[in-house]
């Protein structure tokens, strides 16, 4: 739309106008010809503008919907054919595909009927012209030279309205597409950094120290997690327990700042993390979620995501830790080897490892781990968390899980049951005076194996 205005929309109307003061120049007597057809072209295109623009807005919509069907579909093939709903899913898209296709035929119909109605217009005119000058030449009043040139001013003028008229066929659907954007580009950022952000130099210890914490989703009615107090000391290892849904996550993901907390503070070293830079924050933090996430490059570009200048030998010491070296190893191109998109040619295992390394070698104060060994065999996390254990007696480290395996020996754990904490303690005072971490721990383990 952008390069029809800068080469049509400029330039018609310049033609416009001059073909208006020749015709005033030439003959004042038919003017009103011209004004006629002008009239005429703008209610056409205004109807086509009132027609057009809200179906545009209903097209975008069902382009929307259409590829929403077909994503869902691709991603979800394989389950689609485990449960034979081949047919379902065909349905629903050509449900969406019908939807589509009736609107655009209607829009496309209604635009295809523009150039006939203007060449009809325009025709009209000459003939109009024609009548009234052949009158006017037959009553001795103008000559035949002045018509033909009336004709030819009339036409450059009803042209420059033609060539607008194609141009704005375009704009309905670009408006609406740059709506769109704008909403996008226009959207405000929740999380921002403070004004005057503190030096990150002023923190001293990664003790992490959760007041009075509450937090709600955007729009939600209820919080999802309440009044949540505790401090994770550095060199001390803080889990987290509980029911699926119970706030374990959104804990978590407070720390780092991808939301902020609704009530309540979350300091580190008595700072508060709102008062911090996001890149400072973050850059004391490794993260590792609970779904891996690798990105499409080699082995060594997704360890050393955090730092590509990192020494081969920490990048190799990081995969060690994270037991991750004897698979790496036993590939031909070793840490050169490629990862595909999201990972999808590394098992989950493999993929979490790696994920493991990432954060490993990033060196970071406060490790954070989102239920991050649930891939891993009970051999490999024994493994890896006895590693890990001797790079992080001064780091503050904390762990989600839903094994009691994994946390038995945290220094604190934090047991939360719909969003409230329900328990704070070791293994053993757990045992004796939380119930909800008792029900847990007897669910998956024998009392022999907890004792």
């Amino acid at each position: 739309m952008t390069v029809m205005m800068l080469r049509i929309v400029i330039y018609a109307p310049i033609l416009g106008i001059g073909g208006v003061i020749k015709i005033l120049n030439t003959n004042t007597s038919m003017s009103w010809i011209l004004a006629l057809a002008i009239f005429i072209i703008m209610v056409i295109m205004t109807g086509l503008f009132l027609f057009v623009i809200p179906k545009f807005k209903i097209i975008q919509k069902l382009i929307d919907k259409l590829n929403l069907v077909s994503r869902e579909f691709l991603t979800g093939v394989s389950v689609i054919r485990a449960f034979n709903t081949q047919k379902h899913e065909e349905s629903k898209f050509d449900q969406a595909n019908k939807n589509l296709t009736k609107i655009s035929l209607f829009v496309n119909r209604v635009t295809s009927t523009m150039m006939p109605l203007m060449n009809f217009v325009m025709n009209l005119v000459i003939i109009i012209i024609v009548w009234a000058g052949a009158h006017s030449i037959n009553d001795g009043n103008m000559q035949v030279g002045d018509m033909m040139a009336f004709i030819q001013y009339t036409i450059q003028v009803i042209m420059a309205f033609l060539m607008i008229t194609i141009a704005s066929v375009m704009i309905p659907r670009a408006s609406v597409s740059v709506e769109r954007i704008n909403n996008v580009l226009s959207k405000k950022s929740s999380i921002d950094d403070p004004k005057n952000p503190k030096d990150i130099s002023v923190i001293k210890s990664s003790n992490i120290t959760f007041d009075q914490v509450s937090f709600r989703y955007h729009d939600a009615d209820d919080d999802v997690i309440h009044d949540i107090n505790f401090t994770a000391k550095a060199g001390e290892i803080t889990a987290f327990i509980g029911s699926t849904g119970s706030g374990k996550s959104t804990i978590i993901n407070l720390i780092p700042r991808f939301f902020d907390v609704t009530k309540g503070r979350i300091l580190i070293d008595n700072v508060n993390i709102k008062d911090i830079s996001l890149h400072d924050l973050r850059s004391k933090i490794g993260y590792v979620p609970q779904k891996g996430i690798l990105f499409s490059g080699d082995i060594e570009s997704n360890i050393k995501y955090s730092n590509e200048q990192l020494p081969d030998k920490l990048m190799i010491e990081a995969a060690d830790i994270a037991q991750a070296s004897e698979f790496i190893n036993a590939k031909e191109e070793k840490y050169a080897s490629p990862i595909s998109q999201g990972g999808t040619n590394v098992s989950g295992g493999q993929k979490q490892r790696l994920s493991i390394a990432r954060a490993i070698a990033a060196n970071p104060d406060i490790y954070i781990f989102d239920d991050s060994f649930s891939a891993l065999d009970y051999k490999t996390d024994l493994k890896l968390r006895s590693e890990l254990a001797k790079i992080t007696k001064e780091k503050t480290v904390l762990i989600v899980a839903q094994r009691i395996n994994t946390i038995m020996h945290a220094d604190q754990i934090i047991v939360l049951d719909n969003g409230k904490m329900v328990g704070k303690g070791t293994h053993e005072q757990l045992l004796k005076n939380c119930e909800v971490y008792k029900e847990i721990a007897l669910s998956q383990l024998s009392e022999e194996e907890l004792s």
